[in-house]
């Protein structure tokens, strides 16, 4: 076997597709706005910076191009990785790969929590790459064909390298990522991230931030740059350091980035910290609200958002600058017939326009998991992903445990609560109320090649917007009404106004699934003498 480690290796980094119908994956708006899909694939690019530097790397994103037989001829080791909802494709590739003799190397998340499912995967890089990837290389160059690499150790962040953001094309992406921290210092027992990266969050340093900061603007990248951490203010000390720097930093260069990111909720009690996102320009933050039902809150261990206004932490964000994009579950042990109004409610007095609303998915490796398994009501000991067409994402296939409710119950609940936050004059009454509760301090000034696509993209989506009856009166009603009454917000709610284009779609997609999902299973037997009609959702 070739000498991959010291030799002229060539790398194809291959990002798995994601499935068309996902809550994130809004390919219609960004062809609108002349892209291609999202988010980049920050993950591979770090990867690429963490092998030998003297290898030659072909980074092919699924989302965006076709991955060819040419492509794996060409490469001497294939690498790739994802989540769950990626799980098909990724399994693909390595079918693929192998068809043409070729090596392949596989890690992230889904593969770290089951590696089973991967275990066709010459190796399986797992964990942290910063801790396993070079265990993998140390194997490889004593001449392992096949292996399988993790540690209980954590990545010193404080060592990080900078991704190699000069394998994509800024332009076929909506934004490009950059990370902070990993970590979060609570503990939801449905969250995986705590498992994956632990709840002692671990931040790079501000230098080294600076530094991908810079390296984004040496390579001519200008525009919305979103930190991809779990929990933004996980440590707040730290955060706070890197926020002043970088601060600075855009001052200094003219504010060549916007920012969004994710955080918990009591960010909006922070006002120092919203203040130092305010002046660096973080135009979103999403929250994970959950549900706004506290006594479910405390069941699940997220006491920490039961201690904060939901409502009053919207205005408190908006109030600086920022839109508030949030996720809600269904499926919560002691949820009861006013779950859903609840939640409906929550949303449109909140005016939440994105708003992520899924089913509970008991995901591996959660506290969650392992209680249900304990109570008996676990369905399955692993997650397969076995129809990716038919399933948009994990929030959106079904429940796979027992739930107290009804599944039926659940899952007319959940299209009762996504039939009415994304009918028209529902989603357009919240565009109306987060532009009127908005404060805008935006100081990113796109370049003049970015203003003229920006024209045309309006163009384009508001000839798509007018032909759609119950749209186009709502949706001029909008702009005009923010126009004439409120001009500092009406980008942002024309942005939000765009989106409306993916959310009606998928929307209508995940309604017409468990619709199905209903009519398939409301007259089967309830698995393991639970009672009601309970779905039995089976992966193989």
């Amino acid at each position: 076997m070739q000498d991959l480690v010291n030799s002229e290796t060539k790398c194809l980094l291959v990002q798995p597709r994601f499935p068309a119908h996902s809550f994130w994956n809004y390919t219609d708006v960004c062809r609108i706005v002349g892209a291609k899909y999202p988010a980049a694939p920050l993950g591979l690019l770090t990867v690429a910076a963490l092998l030998p530097q003297h290898w030659t790397f072909k980074l092919i994103d699924e989302n965006v191009e076709a991955l060819k037989d040419e492509h794996l001829a060409w490469a001497d080791v294939v690498m790739t990785g994802g989540m769950l909802p990626q799980q098909k494709a990724l399994q693909n590739i390595t079918t693929r790969a192998h068809g043409l003799g070729k090596p392949v190397a596989v890690g992230g998340p889904d593969p770290t929590s089951q590696p089973d499912i991967y275990k066709e995967a010459d190796y399986l890089v797992l964990g942290e790459g910063e801790v396993t990837i070079p265990l993998f290389l140390a194997d490889v160059r004593r001449g392992a064909t096949r292996g399988i690499y993790v540690s209980d150790e954590k990545a010193d962040m404080a060592r990080a390298v900078v991704p190699r953001f000069d394998l994509i094309k800024f332009s076929h992406y909506m934004h490009v990522g950059v990370q902070f921290s990993r970590g979060c210092p609570y503990n939801c027992e449905f969250c995986d991230v705590i498992e994956l990266f632990g709840r002692r969050p671990r931040t790079k340093t501000v230098r080294h931030m600076l530094t991908e900061l810079q390296t984004l603007y040496d390579l001519g990248y200008r525009g919305h740059v979103d930190f991809v951490d779990d929990n933004l203010i996980g440590k707040r000390r730290d955060v706070v350091r890197v926020l002043t720097a970088t601060r600075e930093w855009q001052e200094a260069h003219r504010y060549p980035f916007y920012f969004s990111t994710e955080a918990s909720l009591n960010l909006a009690k922070d006002e120092k910290l919203l203040a130092l996102m305010r002046d660096n320009d973080f135009r979103y933050v999403f929250f994970g609200i959950e549900t706004p039902e506290e006594h479910i809150l405390d069941k699940t261990q997220k006491q920490l958002a039961a201690n904060v206004s939901i409502a009053r932490a919207v205005q408190t964000v908006s109030s600086y600058g920022m839109i508030v994009n949030a996720g809600f579950i269904m499926g919560f042990d002691n949820e009861d017939e006013h779950t859903a109004g609840n939640i409906i409610n929550c949303i449109q007095e909140t005016g939440i326009c994105m708003a992520m609303v899924g089913t509970l998915y008991a995901l591996p490796n959660t506290q969650l998991t392992r209680r249900l398994k304990k109570e008996g009501r676990l369905l399955t000991d692993g997650v397969s992903y076995v129809d990716a067409d038919r399933d948009a994402d994990q929030t959106s296939s079904g429940l796979n445990f027992v739930p107290t409710r009804p599944c039926v119950d659940i899952l007319a609940d959940y299209v009762k609560v996504l039939e009415h936050i994304y009918a028209a004059k529902n989603y357009y009454a919240r565009v109306t109320l987060t532009g009127a509760n908005l404060r805008s301090y935006a100081k990113h000034r796109p370049p003049l090649r970015t203003k003229v696509r920006t024209v045309w993209s309006f163009v384009k989506m508001s000839s798509q917007l007018s032909v759609t009856p119950r749209v186009v009166f709502l949706y001029w009603k909008t702009f005009f009404r923010f126009l004439f009454v409120s001009p500092g917000a009406l980008v942002a709610t024309v942005n939000l106004a765009a989106m409306y284009i993916h959310f009606s779609k998928q929307s209508r997609f995940t309604i017409k699934g468990i619709r199905k999902r209903i009519a398939e299973f409301a007259n089967a037997a309830a698995p393991r003498g639970a009672t009601g009609g309970n779905v039995v959702v089976r992966n193989n």
